[in-house]
């Protein structure tokens, strides 16, 4: 029995891993048809025919508007979850940055990359919260967490000095939120044909002058 007992956990943490990882799969192709066919425009069907899976193994994993949501975390941050972003390991290394000015033009070009890969998704989550409640209320859910993430970022610029004259920081947070804004990289980018280095550069530009006092 005892030589059993590890085969068995052996097994157990494989359909583990096999699984996370399906899931994984199915998420990155939610999240390309959602960006290309939009919410109402996507099936299961087409979910699982991205992912090369049967649409009742996508079943399994959904609803639609719970992989709608989970595929813009993963998309943005790298992993579903309502885990901050700000308590990520990338996160993490930047505020253990000990250049201000690198620390900036990091989360400039993190936040820059992140939106880069879900702006058009970013687009559909938003007209999709418009017509179903479900999918507003975890749009909500996201945006309290995203403004969360954006006051840790104003508390980092004010205690590095880069911030000056935050009198109230969640206000701050909140003009971050918009200035860094998924919609940012839509118009900049998308529409009107910046490359990703010189939008990166903007995010961290536009930050300064914000908060320059």
């Amino acid at each position: 029995m005892s030589e059993k007992a590890p085969t068995r956990a052996y097994r157990s943490a494989l359909r583990t891993e096999q699984a996370a990882a399906t899931r994984r799969r199915i998420l990155e192709a939610a999240a390309a048809c959602f960006a290309e066919h939009g919410y109402s425009g996507t099936s299961l069907a087409d979910i699982g025919a991205r992912a090369g899976v049967s649409p009742e193994t996508v079943k399994v994993n959904g609803p639609k508007r719970e992989l709608l949501l989970g595929a813009f975390e993963q998309a943005f941050a790298g992993a579903e979850g309502e885990a901050p972003v700000s308590e990520s390991d990338r996160a993490r290394q930047l505020i253990a940055e000990a250049d201000d000015d690198a620390f900036l033009t990091g989360v400039a070009a993190f936040v820059g990359a992140a939106n880069a890969r879900t702006s058009a998704l970013w687009m559909e989550f938003l007209a999709a919260a418009n017509a179903d409640p479900a999918v507003a209320s975890a749009l909500d859910d996201l945006l309290a967490r995203r403004r969360g993430d954006y006051l840790r970022v104003v508390e980092q610029l004010v205690e590095r000095g880069i911030a000056v004259g935050v009198d109230d920081p969640q206000d701050a947070a909140a003009a971050l939120s918009f200035l860094w804004s998924p919609e940012s990289h839509q118009q900049l980018v998308l529409q009107s044909g910046w490359g990703i280095e010189r939008y990166e550069r903007w995010l961290a530009d536009v930050a300064r002058r914000q908060f320059a006092g």
